[in-house]
């Protein structure tokens, strides 16, 4: 028997450590094919946060002022003077809001024979300012003529003077254009009201019958700013009409009159402010009914 050598042992060896490790090979290879593979681990998804929106409310119509109840009221007097239907804005006006300011004493102090008028006057003795708005009372006919709802009593409200500017301010004291010695230009009657209409058996204590808005104030001489006058400030809502719409034209005297028209309103506030500070110094809530 030959006796192994060194070398020889060396190559027994080695061959003996290569059959153990394909043997293993094989039995990874093998095991890892029987056994099924595991899914890959997820992460849970973040919640997404969504924030609540709320309903859309409905789009509130923009207040209307001096130059939307102008161009309410030039767009009705056109369709009267061209006898169409009254346009679809003057319908869809109805129930909206507005805010106007009519400016008054422009010209200074009442006089004495002005008693009833409207204006101002101070008495620096006692430092008392009065105030004074005249109303306007019309009968139906005077904007319905014979076809007056029977329902109708009575039209309250104020004219507005100038209806051809949109501005709330007193006019520039420019002097007349007219040469000296020659009469004045006597301009025609009122053209454009805004009133509350009165119907039988309702309410009575918002209506004036006439009677002007009056505030007695007390106030400093240094504090008063009377040279831009004053205003009476009305807001409220456009209502509608018997015939539709929230105005009514009239011509009276022909085709050839400038058309005369009412803006139908309920007056929810009252106020006077001076027209230089902006200051409110009387008011009377809900349309200011007789005391």
């Amino acid at each position: 028997m030959k006796e192994p050598t060194p070398r020889t042992s060396r190559i027994a060896l080695a061959g003996g450590a290569l059959a153990v490790l394909a043997v293993a090979g094989a039995g990874f290879v093998a095991g890892r094919g029987s056994v099924a593979p595991s899914a890959a681990p997820t992460m849970p998804l973040a919640a997404k946060t969504v924030t609540p929106q709320p309903d859309p409310s409905p789009a509130s119509p923009e207040r209307l002022d001096r130059a939307g109840l102008l161009a309410l009221a030039a767009a009705a007097a056109d369709a009267r003077s061209s006898d169409r239907h009254l346009p679809a804005e003057i319908e869809q006006a109805v129930g909206r809001r507005f805010s106007i300011a009519l400016p008054f004493g422009c010209a200074g102090p009442l006089g004495d024979a002005d008693a009833t008028g409207t204006g101002w006057r101070y008495d620096a003795d006692t430092g008392a300012l009065r105030l004074q708005v005249a109303s306007t009372r019309w009968t139906p006919q005077e904007w319905f003529d014979d076809a007056a709802p029977d329902d109708i009593e009575s039209v309250e409200g104020f004219w507005l003077s100038r209806p051809w500017t949109s501005t709330e301010a007193c006019p520039s004291a420019a002097a007349p254009a007219a040469a000296a010695g020659v009469e004045p230009v006597t301009l025609a009657g009122q053209s454009l009201a805004i009133g509350q209409l009165f119907r039988d058996g309702g309410a009575r204590q918002d209506r004036r019958d006439g009677d002007p808005y009056v505030a007695v104030v007390r106030i400093e001489p240094d504090a008063l700013h009377a040279d831009a006058g004053f205003r009476i400030r009305l807001t409220g809502q456009l209502t509608g009409l018997p015939d539709g719409g929230a105005v009514r034209c009239r011509q009276p005297g022909g085709p050839d009159q400038r058309p005369i028209c009412l803006v139908a309103a309920t007056f929810d506030d009252i106020a006077i402010e001076n027209a230089a500070t902006g200051k409110t110094l009387a008011r009377w809530p809900g349309g200011g009914g007789r005391e």
